[in-house]
């Protein structure tokens, strides 16, 4: 029982270190737009967060402060990174970052699927709606592809070496062909 407590403390650690970073590119990302759909995305990240918080509470472990630095300081150090620019933002920094929030949320969906299933052995976790947490996941997903899509249109929309190329590979087997 006791590796058992502490891989779900390493597990639940690692998660709220990954939600740190979360939360801490989504809230720079919506600073420019602080009515727009990132603000509020980051406002339900910053919820989740507490949640897992809250979590990890009821069941007697504490966020890893290692862990959590880790993440802050690894947020901040990925915005240093070959993007054509050398000071500033390059028009690949929001398609990149939103790629990374994407791949947050999909891990943190998978976190409210992984601790929903194991409800029945630990009563501590009924209070909890893994369901509700998972759709809400789902649906941050959906909006931050809708809006790395735009990104993506915006950003790489205008290349024409090997754009028709590009298109056609993307589409599904059988489609225009």
């Amino acid at each position: 029982m006791h590796a058992h407590r502490d891989l779900l403390d390493i597990y639940l650690s690692d998660h709220f270190a990954g939600a740190t970073a979360g939360l801490d590119l989504a809230k720079r990302m919506s600073g420019d737009s602080p009515d727009g759909p990132l603000s509020e995305i980051a406002a339900e990240i910053e919820s989740d967060r507490q949640t897992l918080r809250d979590l990890m509470a009821a069941l007697y472990l504490r966020p890893s402060l290692l862990k959590t630095a880790i993440g802050w300081f690894g947020e901040k150090a990925g915005r240093i990174k070959l993007n054509g620019r050398v000071f500033g933002r390059s028009p690949l920094s929001s398609l990149l970052e939103l790629e990374l929030l994407i791949t947050g949320v999909s891990g943190k969906l998978q976190l409210w699927r992984a601790l929903a299933a194991v409800v029945p052995a630990d009563s501590r976790l009924e209070q909890f709606d893994f369901a509700a947490l998972g759709q809400r996941a789902e649906e941050q997903r959906r909006r931050l592809e809708e809006l790395h899509e735009r990104a993506a249109r915006q950003t790489l929309g205008g290349m024409s070496i090997g754009a028709r190329e590009s298109r056609v590979s993307l589409e599904r087997p059988g489609v225009g062909d």
